[in-house]
């Protein structure tokens, strides 16, 4: 077989081994990172190469190749640097916590080397971008003091839910932090609490317990609060509203303006000394308690930084200057948790979509129940205008029902008995009795949450390499401030208080907080963004290689077609058309292709019955076969007729007429003479030309279709849809063939397909994407973006989105180093003031968290 391609060279015939091995040259090696011990390791769609491995993935394990949302891959994909391992010893228990207050990544790198100390940790991960601490430790009781040694850094640790004892309760009474503490020492000290964390800035207590909630509330109550117990979905969804310091620096910043003012107005030195002492210590006590334990702990954060440079601007004298960095350093963190919250918004405003409570049906009735307490099988009723809260089957009732959360789709879908429903749509019109099929945990808005916040915590390579600079550059230029303030006054170069405040300047200028930040905040609003319109973007890696793209590669049925191929015309020759779909029914009944079943349901729709055959038999790559009334039958293609010797001129003119009008050529017939022809025809997915033209629009040039379709029907085709390249008469391999030509000739090439025929491709493409995802876990699992609909409108949206982060990614790295680079430029001649090094730090990092804030706003 040719393989034909318009346009282009035909592809070579050296057909590469299905299994190759993960260390191919084929496959992407800067996808294909080997991780600790592991015997070999594969991009993390390639999770096969054919539909049964495919389908056993899941049950088995692996050893060769794997997949991220495999737990029972012995094998693990992605920089082992990036994840925590997916197993622990038998011995290990593995927790998992908020972490509220971090406002740069150097946060979480304080929190990682404070944890890694502790006795019984064996290992420790925190996420700046969703905010969670992983820690692994050699048994329970060792993980113990993990929030408390988290609060000594200066940030809170809220449990995550890790069992279904964990519950969370709202708190009323509390007026600081000590009501806090004082609830936590007192249900530590009852045998029945294992755990419980309170949080005076949120009000909610989380609590791991055995005895019961009403034990809980009663215990609370006993020391004068309140307690009520919150669904675990309403706790999902609560943001943190952290207004913690406000007062603090209304009230410095009150008294850093009566120092000032007094000092031009005659009021004795000492007092505007004890105005600017009293703002220091206010403002500059919690960042002197975590810098402390920052120290203790090998870390050189903002915290310590900034606390020895408002304690020497102290010492020297320059108590003016001391205030006003702890307290342009406090409002510049209120304002920095204020912006980031916006990106963490993104998510937690998906947790919200699916409602906490459903209506039962049991028996007559209707019963208000949390979705937790909900089983697979039960019958829920949604009412018109409700959200649905859990996914299931429509078995009673008609609706229209906006998937756009999940999909992104603007039009609403219509739903009848037998269609799937998710969690988080909502019902437009009729009422529906719906059978749950899954669980909370399980259902497509929470597997895509839970994709979501994996994404967000990979680092993306431009990230880990900033991090990485900022790892060497932050203590560089401590050792630099330190040598500032000993060596030139040493040698008589200027006085002590002229370099050590130069120096202290300098110590405000080591931190990289802006740069640190630039990249991932810009990365988590775009998954966000992508999310919140049907796009699934599994890594900040996925989401520049997305922005590189001047190539996609789309695989023909399923993906620009509707994949639903109809009957178009039937043409008997010997014997009546009754009697033709008859036999072709008989023969095709026994095959799984999609063209014989598009026959078979034709068949049954016009009320014909099959015959009685016997000895059925698939023919590889051209049909089938079967006995009726004695006689070997056919469904098959033109080549086994010819093969055959059956096959006359005007059969080929007449095949060949037809397959130019973009149709498959079935014909029946026996090895004495042709029945008959029966014509399928699938039709253009009525996006598929709107998200071509956009995909032009956005940038991308190269528009290829993948098809094992034959020549006409893929030229006719590729008119349609005015795709650039055709590549025709393809087998899976030959597909990959197609793609690693695309990328000899220098491009960046995606593949679109739906993730399952397509795996060899996906796996071989720089970028992999799937369709239909909210249908197909593994289409979910194996690609490295998910368009969530069953259709392409989304993907001109990716795209630019994609290009608008990089984008915004470089604007915020070189916004960064210049203010950097200005502000150590400044210092040594004395131009830079310590509150103007501070400013220029803070500032920096609101104003590059602001800018990445726009990718939230990027509209398709």
């Amino acid at each position: 077989m040719s393989n034909k391609c318009c346009g282009s060279n035909e592809i070579e015939q050296v057909i590469p081994k299905k299994n190759q091995s993960c260390g191919d040259s084929s496959n992407k090696e800067a996808r294909a990172v080997p991780a600790k011990e592991k015997d070999c390791c594969c991009s993390s769609k390639e999770a096969a190469s054919d539909k049964d491995s495919l389908a056993t993935e899941k049950e088995t394990e692996s050893t060769t190749c794997c997949n991220s949302n495999v737990p029972n891959s012995i094998s693990c994909c992605g920089n082992a640097e990036d994840e925590m391992h997916h197993h622990t010893d038998a011995a290990g228990e593995k927790v998992e916590y908020r972490i509220h207050g971090m406002d740069c990544p150097s946060c979480a790198k304080t929190v990682e080397k404070g944890l890694r100390g502790l006795k019984g940790v064996q290992e420790v991960k925190v996420n700046y971008n969703t905010e969670k601490l992983q820690v692994i430790g050699s048994n329970a009781l060792s993980l113990d003091h993990v929030p408390n040694e988290v609060e000594k850094l200066g940030f809170q640790a809220e449990p995550l839910k890790q069992n279904n004892n964990i519950r969370t309760y709202d708190i009323v009474g509390m007026d600081c932090s000590s009501c806090a503490k004082s609830i936590e020492n007192h249900l530590n000290d009852n045998p029945a609490v294992h755990h419980v964390s309170v949080s005076f800035s949120t009000g909610k207590m989380k609590v791991a317990h055995e005895n019961s909630v009403e034990d809980i509330v009663s215990e609370v109550s006993k020391i004068g609060y309140k307690a009520s117990l919150l669904s675990n979905n309403k706790n999902r969804s609560e943001a943190k509203k952290n207004k913690d310091g406000y007062g603090f620096i209304t009230f410095t910043g009150m008294l850093i303006v009566l120092g000032f003012i007094g000092s031009f107005n005659g009021v004795p030195e000492v007092i505007t000394t004890l105005l600017y002492a009293a703002a220091i210590v206010v403002s500059g006590y919690k960042p002197a308690k975590s810098a402390f334990y920052a120290i203790k702990s090998g870390s050189l954060d903002m915290n310590v930084l900034m606390s020895a440079a408002a304690i020497g601007a102290a010492l020297i004298g320059e108590w003016f200057e001391g205030a006003t960095v702890v307290w342009l350093f406090a409002l510049g963190n209120v304002l920095q948790n204020r912006s980031i919250e916006q990106t963490r918004k993104s998510i937690r405003n998906l947790m919200d979509l699916a409602p906490p409570e459903a209506w039962v049906k049991v028996g007559p009735e209707l019963i208000k129940r949390p979705v937790e307490e909900v089983s697979i099988g039960d019958v829920i009723v949604i009412k018109p205008g409700d959200r649905i809260p859990l996914d299931g089957e429509i078995i009673q009732g008609e609706t229209s029902v906006n998937q756009a959360p999940i999909t992104g789709e603007s039009i609403p879908v219509d739903k009848q008995t037998g269609d799937t429903v998710y969690a988080g749509t909502i019902n437009e019109s009729g009422s529906l009795e719906v059978k749950v099929t899954k669980l909370v945990e399980d259902t497509t808005i929470s597997k895509i949450i839970h994709l979501v916040e994996e994404a967000q915590e990979q680092k993306a390579p431009t990230e880990a390499f900033i991090d990485k600079f900022a790892s060497i550059y932050t203590p560089v230029v401590f050792a630099i401030a330190l040598m500032v303030i000993v060596f030139p006054p040493l040698f008589d170069f200027g006085t002590w208080s002229e370099w050590v405040y130069k120096g202290l300047a300098l110590l405000v200028v080591a931190c990289p907080c802006a740069l640190v930040i630039s990249t991932p905040v810009a990365i988590v609003s775009a998954i966000g963004n992508a999310a919140k319109n049907g796009v699934l973007i599994k890594g900040g890696t996925f989401l520049e290689s997305a922005g590189s793209i001047d190539a996609v590669a789309f695989d023909k049925t399923g993906t620009l077609t509707e994949g639903k191929p109809k009957v178009s015309e039937v043409n008997p020759f010997t014997i009546s058309e009754e009697a033709l779909i008859s036999i072709a029914f008989t023969l095709e009944d026994y095959s799984t292709h999609p063209i014989a079943n598009t026959i078979v349901t034709y068949a049954k729709d016009q009320g014909i019955q099959p015959r009685s055959g016997e000895a059925f038999k698939s023919i590889v790559g051209k049909g089938v076969q079967a006995t009726i009334d004695g006689k070997i039958h056919y469904a098959a293609n033109l080549r086994l007729f010819e093969e055959l010797n059956l096959a006359s001129e005007d059969l080929r003119k007449e095949v060949e007429t037809i397959q130019s009008q973009g149709k498959t050529v079935v014909i029946i017939g026996t090895d004495q003479e042709i029945l008959g022809i029966i014509s399928v025809s699938d039709t253009l997915r009525h996006t598929t030309v709107k998200a071509l033209d956009g995909l032009k629009r956005v940038g991308v040039n190269q528009l290829v279709m993948l098809t094992g379709d034959n020549e006409g029907t893929a030229k006719m085709i590729s008119k349609e849809t005015n795709v650039n390249r055709y590549f025709a008469e393809l087998l899976p391999e030959n597909k990959v063939q197609a793609i690693q030509q695309l990328q000899r000739e220098g491009h960046k090439v995606a593949m679109v397909g739906d993730g399952i025929n397509d795996a060899p491709a996906l796996a071989t493409s720089d970028l992999g994407i799937a369709m239909g995802g909210a249908g197909t876990d593994t289409a979910m699992e194996t690609a490295d973006i998910v368009l969530m609909a069953d259709n392409l409108e989304k993907l001109p949206h990716t795209v630019k989105l994609s290009r608008k982060a990089l984008a915004i990614i470089k604007q915020n790295i070189w916004f960064s180093i210049l203010i950097k680079l200005i502000a150590l430029l400044l210092i040594f001649p004395g131009w830079l003031t310590l509150w103007m090094a501070v400013l220029s730090d803070t500032g920096a990092a609101v104003i590059v968290i602001l800018n990445a804030l726009r990718l939230l706003k990027v509209r398709g």
